[in-house]
């Protein structure tokens, strides 16, 4: 990497490429520590869907960090950085952009919505309805917008990092199926421990603006072409055919368990490879271990699997028949 941006080199060696890779990813992780006390399983969850180039979902009570987190990221990348707040009466042109008529020229000219950004924060996501949920689909999948016939490409790297409250049922809307699947990864932001609920409460009472935490004070690590190159060097380390058979077999276990009635699709089986390999180079390693696909692997199918309606009713959660289905399916020995 290049002293001045730490932006991996094409010449250089690829074992030191990676090393650098991984001192990067470290260093924005510290930063990242600064603004986000512990939840160290989130952060670090974060962290390899940039790197895996995936979208993420963290989801929470209200005032655990969820938004904290990802101003704090925005604030240590050079890229751009948007953000839309989901409400009801949000429509589907706010996020995509739309025609306007100039009447200078008289003609319609196309006017950019908010996801024209590297970074996109979609602030309580699960508070608009399905259509404009919808508008992220194309984009979210395809890093493309179709405005009135022509098909623009969003800028590189494009992620969309979603928050969303799971308690709450009144004015919202559950993301469908669709949706759910486009992200990489979901995470689950829980209450903090109690030293590091006495550091969070003395760090926020320090700031002038009632409870909100700073992040002005945060370095930017990371410039958009330093992600891209991230994102290349780990899609280029080593994974053994028996971990991808894990990664495989994990995923299709999913589709006959006692107690899912849906399932996991490819998605899920090409996500557990590509957070593999992020997970792989946060740790520093040129090959992809089965714990490296079993760590990840929670986040990336507690989206996309459905409880059965009894277990649903007993109170059982995705989280403990995906545990159980993870402690059975044995991985490779290599």
């Amino acid at each position: 990497m290049s002293e001045a941006t730490g932006e991996p080199q094409p010449a250089a060696n690829p074992s030191s490429q990676r090393e650098r890779a991984s001192q990067l990813v470290q260093a924005l992780r510290h930063e990242l520590h600064k603004a986000v006390i512990g939840q160290h399983e989130v952060v670090d969850g974060v962290l390899t869907a940039l790197v895996a180039a995936g979208h993420v979902l963290v989801e929470g009570v209200p005032g655990l960090g969820k938004t904290l987190l990802v101003r704090a990221l925005a604030r240590c990348f050079g890229g751009e950085f948007a953000r839309i707040q989901f409400t009801p009466d949000l429509m589907p042109s706010d996020i995509t952009g739309h025609a306007v008529y100039d009447l200078a020229s008289e003609q319609f000219k196309l006017r950019k919505g908010p996801v024209f950004t590297n970074l996109l924060l979609a602030d309580e996501i699960n508070r608009a309805p399905a259509k404009t949920q919808a508008a992220l689909l194309e984009v979210m999948q395809e890093r493309q917008v179709t405005l009135e016939g022509r098909a623009l490409a969003a800028p590189q790297p494009f992620l969309v990092m979603a928050t969303q409250n799971p308690i709450e049922q009144e004015g919202t809307y559950p993301l469908p199926e669709a949706e759910l699947d486009r992200f990489m990864l979901m995470l689950r932001m829980d209450y903090p421990r109690a030293d590091e609920e006495q550091q969070l409460v003395r760090q926020a009472t320090r700031s002038a603006r009632a409870d909100i935490i700073e992040v002005s004070g945060l370095r930017v690590i990371l410039q958009a072409k330093d992600v891209q190159a991230l994102q290349k060097i780990a899609s280029e380390l080593t994974v053994d055919d028996q971990v991808l058979d894990y990664a495989v077999r994990l995923a299709r276990a999913t589709r006959d368990w006692p107690g899912l009635s849906l399932g996991a699709g490819p998605r899920a089986s090409i996500a557990l490879v590509r957070c593999g390999r992020a997970r792989a180079l946060l740790r520093g390693a040129d090959f992809v271990i089965p714990d490296d696909i079993k760590g990840c692997a929670l986040a990336v199918l507690r989206h996309r699997v459905r409880l059965s309606p009894e277990l649903d009713i007993e109170g059982t959660s995705v989280d403990q028949v995906l545990s159980q289905l993870l402690d059975q399916v044995p991985a490779p020995r290599l």
